[in-house]
């Protein structure tokens, strides 16, 4: 009888009687395919759509290797395994630089992409034979060590230890604690990692450049918008539930500031009007004196009368609260006209703060005359002139004493009537919450 080559290895089967004075170089010759069977080859893909591996019959062939480096290629292709009633395991090394699709019959296949190894069998079942991936859902039971390990799909494990670059190409799931065992250690997201976590040891953890953590959607977020400034956004709002706030620092609200629904009075502009009845004339050059005017229907009028022949002056006092910021101030007249003559009036104003132990006899600050008002041509209808510009104080200070000069200035304006002031509101600033 003829020798035969049905085993998986393809190794020369000697029938009884067959090989006379050959069977210890045949026998030799099995062993070393067996050994060979177990070792590592190589062998080149052909630039072509498909190409074959065929373990030869008794003979030596880098195919039948267990662990098979597959070089050359030039395209994809599909590569059977042959005889296709092999069963057979093989580490196959995709050296080429493109996918290899492993096939034995009309069963299942497995590609291995370029650059990648995979354990591979074959079930030997002819033409309807199977081509298995081996380490398709692999447990690892003990503790597991990789340079590098790519993941393309699920990794579950119980306990991984990575010594080098981990790429994973699809979800990761692990049941218990990650950690990661380097100081400075990074943690990269997105394809090309434009956002990472990097540990700063003894400190916490850093959110590079000016990327946001977002809760809900994009519009809510913490963000370092600078090196210097923290950003907390919202569509709505930011609720602070904490039973005590503290800040340590200048807080700069641009929007309404509220307790419940009732507004917060915030330092800022502030006013104080002051009535002409709080006024006096003066000794020189001064206005009447202080004349209560009786209407037809109404309030009855307190005014101080500024003829029209020359400049006149009143003067009054005020403490400004401490919390004021000690710079310029600016000031409306309200005033009237007896008569129906429309012309302007012009207001001046000038002012001096006194200190304690400080002599009253010091002159006033530059007088600032507001822009001429008019009248409007009806007796006794009550004008409101511009805010004015800037009126400096002299010596102003905290804690002191403010005189004021009011003046009509008819240099500067066209009124050939009495005007009648009834008062001034002042406008100043303040810079602190309070007068503590």
């Amino acid at each position: 009888m003829a020798s035969t080559y049905v085993n998986n290895l393809r190794l020369n089967e000697m029938a009884t009687g067959d090989g006379a004075g050959t069977w210890g170089t045949t026998t030799n010759l099995n062993l070393e395919l067996i050994g060979q069977a177990l070792g590592w080859g190589t062998r080149a893909i052909a630039n072509a759509s498909t190409d074959n591996i065929t373990i030869a019959d008794g003979a030596s062939d880098a195919d039948r290797s267990m662990a098979l480096k597959l070089t050359g290629g030039g395209q994809a292709c599909t590569v059977t395994l042959l005889p296709n009633t092999s069963s057979k395991v093989w580490i196959m090394e995709n050296a080429t630089s493109y996918t290899l699709t492993f096939t034995q019959g009309s069963g299942a296949n497995v590609a291995i992409l370029a650059g990648e190894t995979k354990i591979i069998a074959t079930d030997g079942g002819g033409s309807s034979a199977v081509v298995y991936d081996l380490l398709t859902d692999v447990n690892l039971a003990g503790t597991t060590k990789t340079a590098v390990l790519t993941n393309a799909g699920l990794l579950t494990t119980a306990t991984l230890t990575n010594q080098g670059l981990l790429t994973n190409q699809g979800d990761a799931d692990f049941s218990d604690d990650v950690t990661l065992k380097s100081d400075s250690a990074v943690l990269g997201f997105g394809a090309d990692t434009d956002t990472t976590l990097t540990h700063t040891d003894g400190t916490g953890l850093t959110l590079n450049s000016t990327n946001k953590l977002c809760f809900n959607d994009a519009s809510q977020f913490v963000q370092g918008s600078s090196a210097t400034v923290l950003s907390l956004g919202a569509t709505d709002e930011i609720d602070l539930t904490a039973t005590a706030i503290d800040i340590n620092g200048t807080a700069d609200i641009s929007g309404a500031l509220t307790n419940a629904t009732a507004a917060v009075k915030v330092a800022g502009l502030e006013t104080i009007y002051v009535p002409a009845g709080a006024m006096y004339a003066t000794t020189t050059n001064g206005c009447s004196g202080l004349t209560q005017v009786e209407l037809s229907n109404g309030p009855e009028l307190n005014v101080l009368d500024f003829e029209a022949d020359a400049d006149h002056f009143a003067q009054f006092s005020v403490i400004f609260p401490k919390s004021w910021n000690e710079g310029t101030v600016t000031f409306q007249a309200f005033f009237t006209v007896t008569g129906t003559n429309t012309g302007t009036v012009a207001w001046g104003l000038s002012g001096v703060s006194i200190a304690d132990n400080v002599s009253n006899n010091t002159a006033f600050g530059t007088n600032v005359v507001a822009t001429a008002k008019s009248h409007s041509g009806t007796s006794n209808d009550l004008n409101v002139s511009a805010v004015s510009g800037d009126v400096t104080i002299a010596s102003a200070a905290a804690d002191t004493f403010t005189y004021f000069q009011i003046m009509r200035d008819t240099s500067a304006d066209t009124q050939t009537g009495t005007a009648r002031l009834q008062g001034i509101k002042l406008f100043f600033t303040t810079d602190a919450k309070n007068d503590s």
